[in-house]
């Protein structure tokens, strides 16, 4: 074996992590439901907050978010405000309220706060479809990483996954997901900053990736290069779409976000409301670490790729010099290329049999004389990289040592992992304690209510190892499903079930299913279906991506209309958000019991 390979320090640090987790897990194993659903409630602030940062940061924001401002450019910087804006929402006008209500899940607060087990069904089921877009794309992106590094097949890598999150989830409950997630944060944290810094002083002497991205010449070189960021044909960025769509995606992304039951619930766990407002404020340090370097990854691995993939040579006046190459010379001179070719994320195709690869990504860059801002034909680019790719193959780019490649494989792995654990228990405890023990078992004992609860996880993890071995055809699309999902459904209920006290059950439910509905039917008619909205709105055009927006437009109209035409709510409920909503003490409302 080679001690100075990728691979040999992939394996050594996967081994060590998912050594340190599984021991995590077993030492923080729990014998009651308190502790299986909100970890006792005794998780301090910083711990919370970072493994509050891991269950954020899923696969998308580690692997993908570098990949998508670099595949899309500016554009992608939607992604950025979308998600980051949705947190914040979260932290500041629902993270604190919802601690003061005590309960165990979002499904549970709607349930008692609108004091309906039809409004408690609607979420639960609302909850359990989000969760498992999220965990499908998680355990793919597990079998991917490592098929890729430690050299074993997807669906062998997806079923070791499986078997991991399912050891510490299932003996821990929240408790052991909480103690794990802590531990995953510090190794995906520690796999994105190192090769940034590590890069950043390559490329500007500035160790300091943030500041290495805005202050020096980088963007200036990278310009020389192309005249705007945007990699392959197959992204597709924001052009053509409208101001207005825009705006809508934003917020479909932000109130989608904030909705999401796998982070709240996050909240419950620590063991006051001021806790939960100092967890908030560590989350979003630790969530800015990452989501400040990704625009430094994106570009630094632009640059690298592009230098490498056209032989493009710096002249001393900061120009560049484009020299042919074939692919077969690309393969020899850079052996990270075959090993991304291999799974279908990089290919190479000599269109035109010149003998030459041509770059023609995005917007408009070709091989051709610098500063020409001609824009170019990309459909004879001859380049197709996956925007997965970009973090992941940063480190062989830019000739990192072996063991910072094998690190950055970990670090994947942590991302996948924590969101993984934590959607997993939104499943388990949205049909063990929101379906099974509210509303078929309310007599359940302690042992019973467990047994189901870690049952529940075991059928979930097979589930979601299911569909990341055979992805159905839909998992991409089905992405902008889940944000338009929870923001057209859980942030207006949520919303107005803290500040309006005279929401009732019938608004809630009525406000839930119209905004599900119309958001469900007008993405299945758009992207299933093939419905033209684009050519039948016009201008009034919004993609299926901003729709959620929409639909929690409509849930709030519907809600608020509903509840004012219909009986006030119980005087104790009245009541109730009169406390919840006033967050101070450390206690819960009185009312929540």
């Amino acid at each position: 074996m080679d001690f100075n390979s990728p691979e040999f320090w992939t394996f050594v640090l996967v081994i060590l992590s998912f050594g340190i987790y599984i021991y995590i897990g077993y030492m923080n194993r729990v014998r009651d439901t308190r502790g299986f659903y909100v970890a006792g409630q005794g998780v301090p602030a910083i711990a919370n907050g970072a493994a509050t940062a891991a269950d954020w940061m899923s696969a998308a924001s580690f692997i993908s978010m570098a990949g998508l401002i670099s595949g899309m450019g500016y554009d992608g910087a939607v992604y950025l405000m979308g998600w980051t804006g949705g947190y914040v929402l979260l932290a500041m006008l629902l993270a604190p309220y919802l601690r003061k209500f005590g309960k165990y899940t979002v499904p549970d607060f709607i349930g008692d706060r609108y004091y309906s087990n039809t409004a408690r069904t609607v979420a639960a089921v609302a909850a359990i479809f989000v969760s498992f877009t999220y965990v499908a794309g998680q355990m793919r992106g597990v079998g991917i990483v490592f098929g890729r590094f430690v050299g074993i097949s997807v669906e062998l890598g997806v079923v070791i996954g499986m078997v991991i999150v399912a050891f510490f989830a299932v003996i821990g409950g929240m408790k052991g997901i909480t103690w794990t997630q802590a531990a995953q944060y510090c190794v995906l944290i520690l796999a994105y900053l190192i090769p940034a810094i590590a890069i950043a002083l390559l490329l500007t002497g500035n160790p300091i990736p943030q500041l290495a991205f805005t202050f020096s010449d980088i963007t200036q070189r990278l310009g020389t290069l192309q005249v705007d960021l945007g990699f392959k044909e197959f992204v597709q960025p924001f052009q053509g779409k409208s101001q207005l769509d825009i705006l809508f995606i934003t917020i479909a992304l932000m109130v989608g976000t904030a909705g999401l039951p796998h982070v709240i619930v996050r909240f419950y766990t620590v063991p006051t409301v001021r806790a939960a407002r100092y967890s908030a404020g560590w989350a979003l340090l630790f969530i800015a670490l990452l989501y400040t370097t990704a625009p430094a990854i994106a570009v630094f691995a632009r640059y690298n790729l592009l230098t490498t993939l056209t032989g493009a040579e710096a002249q001393p006046d900061g120009s560049f010099v484009m020299n042919p190459v074939s692919a077969d010379e690309l393969r020899a001179e850079n052996p990270w290329i075959p090993k991304w070719e291999a799974p279908g994320l990089l290919r190479m195709e000599d269109k035109d049999g010149d003998g030459v690869i041509t770059v023609a990504p995005g917007n408009a860059f070709e091989n051709k004389a610098v500063g020409d801002p001609t824009p170019v034909d990309v459909s004879r680019n001859e380049v197709y990289i996956d925007a997965d790719i970009i973090v992941l193959s940063t480190p062989e780019v830019a000739g990192l040592p072996a063991i910072i490649i094998g690190l950055v494989a970990a670090g994947g792995l942590a991302a996948a992992l924590s969101t993984a654990s934590g959607l997993l228990l939104v499943i388990s405890s949205s049909v063990s304690h929101d379906i099974y023990y509210r509303l078929i078992d309310p007599k359940a004992d302690e042992k019973r209510r467990l047994l189901v609860g870690r049952l529940m996880i075991l059928i979930a993890v097979i589930i979601a190892g299911i569909f990341g071995i055979f992805p159905p055809a839909f998992v991409g699309e089905v992405v902008a499903f889940a944000f338009g999902l929870a923001a057209a459904s859980f942030f207006p209920a949520i919303i107005l079930g803290i500040f309006d006290k005279r929401s009732n059950n019938y608004g809630a439910i009525a406000g839930m299913l119209t905004g599900l509905i119309f958001t469900s039917v007008y993405i299945v008619l758009e992207r299933f279906m093939g419905v033209p909205f684009k050519d039948i709105l016009g201008p009034a055009y919004i993609s299926s991506q901003g729709i959620g927006t929409i639909g929690a437009i409509l849930n709030f109209t519907v809600m608020f209309v509903v509840s004012r035409a219909t009986a006030a709510p119980p005087q104790e409920i009245q009541d109730l958000v009169e406390s919840v909503r006033i967050p101070r003490g450390s206690g819960e409302a009185s009312a929540a019991h």
